[in-house]
Parts: C-alpha cells; structure tokens; sequence
C-alpha cells in the first residue's frame, strides 16, 4: 500500500515524530514498565534506545488508515507511509547503533569465557567440578534426569535438555559461552552438538570426544578438535573417572616438558585436560592440537593414577566428590 511519491510527500514534522518516538515515548515506556525492577539505569537507557518498530506497527497503521479514509477522513491517507517511515528509520537506527550504544553504556558482555559441557556423565562432572573451583562459569545439558539430579546434587549448574533442542541459543544463562565440550556417549550427539552450536557457544572453540571408531583406527576428522587425548573416548574417560576421581596439577617448565608429560599419561589411566596459567586461565588439550605455547607457571592438569615416576613434591593432589 505504500508508494514512494506518498514517502516523499512526508516532510519536517515527519522527522520530529520520529524524534519523539525514539527519544521520549519509547524512554518512558520502559521506565515506567521497569518501575522498581532490578534492572540498573544503564541497562533502562539500552532497552529505552533498542526498540525498533515493526509489523504490528505497520499492519495496525494501514488497516486504520483504510478504514478512516473510507469513513471520510482523507487525511488519514497519509498514516500508513508516516508509520512505515518510522518502521524504516527505527530499524536502521538500531541496527546500526546497537552495538555501539551497548559498549558506551557498559551493557556489552566483556567476553565469552563460559564452558558449556554437552553431558551429564561422570567424567564431564568431575571436569565441571574442577572448572566451577576455578571461578568459572560452567553448564552442563543433559536429558537425562537422572545425570542432571547428580550434578545438581554436587552444586553444578545444569540443565535438563536435548541437545537438539533449538531454542536453547535462547536461554539467558547460556549467553555467556565460548566454549563447547561433547561429552556424551553418542559419537552423532557430540558431532551434532559441535557442528550445530559453533557459533552460538563456541566461538572460542568447540571440541568433542574422540568416537571409537577414530580411536581404533588412530584417525580424526580434519579441523575437528577431539578433546584430551587419542585414547579418552566415553569409555576409557567415565572408567577412569569412576575408578581414579582425583585432580593433579603438575608445573611445566616447557613446552618439551609437556609433551613429555602427555606421552608419559597415555599408557596410564590417566587423562591430560588443561594446561593452566598462573592466573588460573585455562587450555583445553586436545588430541590433534599443536604446540600449545609453555608460559611460566604452566600447569598440566589432568585426573586418573598419579604419575608415579615423578618426585612426590611435584604433585598437586585435588581430590574431587563425585556422587
């Protein structure tokens, strides 16, 4: 219904609505309808700049605008492309500005560090336990409601929910993920999980288990990150985890050093997982990675047997409480 002779009728006062619109009806909406929430000043000044027009407006618009001009009100004519250009100009607006608005107001998240762990098991429980001691912000999905009551049960945040539910790229407590581990038993789960979610929750990087026809063949798919090691597929990962629920941290002086180490772990029940900085930032290790870059006060984390071929004051032992 909108021809563009009837845009280029509209003139200046078409611009001080939009004005009004933007920059004290939308305002007051939001501080009124926020009245004692517990959103801060800023995050009301960034809802109150972030709301663009859309359908609804312009549906509501032209079917008013047909009706009054049918009922005799000519200048009714001109409601429908008033209203569309406010649609067009809040939608460019905001497109535009969102993010800069976000970063000068302080609403941005400042980075995605989270870990979203796919499965409830016991070894992706013992590795959130150790995650959740360090300060960092760790999810577990499972649907399992059996799994999820055992991580609830050890203070794990978790969710129970199928993976291949879509509409978890919605859920609030996700928002700050930029990790993914796949850690189910299903090989099609974790390669789904690390395909469909890289964006969303992996910007970082996404890493699953190594399946076991990869580990039986000692082949991985290019560009796929399978974490920890080329023998800790599910199996191998929950026995040890069941058999040896401990944490050991050992210095590394080098990267020499830590090759060493991960070659020394994989005839033993034991898994390598991280390597960690001083400042408790964490690498995951992965099957296929490279050098993974050795600085002072590196640590390798890993759980299973205590290397027993190490000086006993190298250790770090963090006995974990799996349920």
């Amino acid at each position: 219904n909108i021809d563009i002779s009837e845009l280029q009728a509209l003139n200046w006062s078409t611009l001080a609505l939009f004005g009004i619109v933007v920059l004290v009806l939308r305002p007051v909406g939001v501080f009124l309808s926020t009245y004692k929430s517990e959103l801060a000043f800023n995050e009301k000044l960034f809802i109150s700049w972030v709301g663009p027009r859309g359908i609804v407006a312009a549906g509501i618009a032209s079917l008013f605008g047909l009706k009054l001009v049918d009922a005799g009100f000519e200048e009714a004519a001109i409601l429908t492309p008033l209203v569309f250009s406010i649609v067009l100009g809040t939608v460019l607006l905001n497109a535009t500005t969102a993010r800069l608005m976000a970063s000068i107001l302080k609403v941005k998240m400042p980075k995605s560090d989270g870990i979203l762990i796919v499965g409830a098991n016991r070894g992706a429980r013992l590795v959130a336990q150790y995650l959740q001691g360090l300060n960092k912000h760790v999810v577990l999905i499972d649907s399992s409601e059996e799994m999820i009551a055992k991580a609830d049960k050890m203070g794990l945040e978790s969710i129970q929910e199928n993976i291949y539910n879509l509409e978890l790229e919605e859920r609030f407590e996700l928002l700050d993920m930029g990790y993914l581990m796949a850690m189910t038993a299903s090989d099609t789960v974790n390669e789904y999980a690390c395909k469909h979610y890289k964006n969303n929750f992996g910007e970082n990087g996404t890493f699953r288990l190594i399946s076991k026809d990869e580990m039986e063949h000692q082949t991985t798919n290019e560009g796929v990150n399978t974490l920890f090691c080329e023998t800790a597929d599910y199996l191998n990962l929950n026995e040890m985890a069941r058999d040896y629920p401990m944490m050991h941290e050992v210095e590394l002086e080098s990267e020499e050093a830590f090759v060493e180490y991960v070659k020394l772990l994989k005839p033993q029940k034991s898994v390598p997982l991280f390597v960690k900085s001083k400042t408790d930032e964490i690498r995951i290790i992965a099957a296929n990675c490279g050098e993974i870059g050795i600085e002072e006060g590196d640590k390798l984390v890993f759980f299973g047997e205590a290397l027993n071929i190490l000086p006993e004051g190298d250790i770090k032992l963090l006995e974990q409480d799996l349920v």
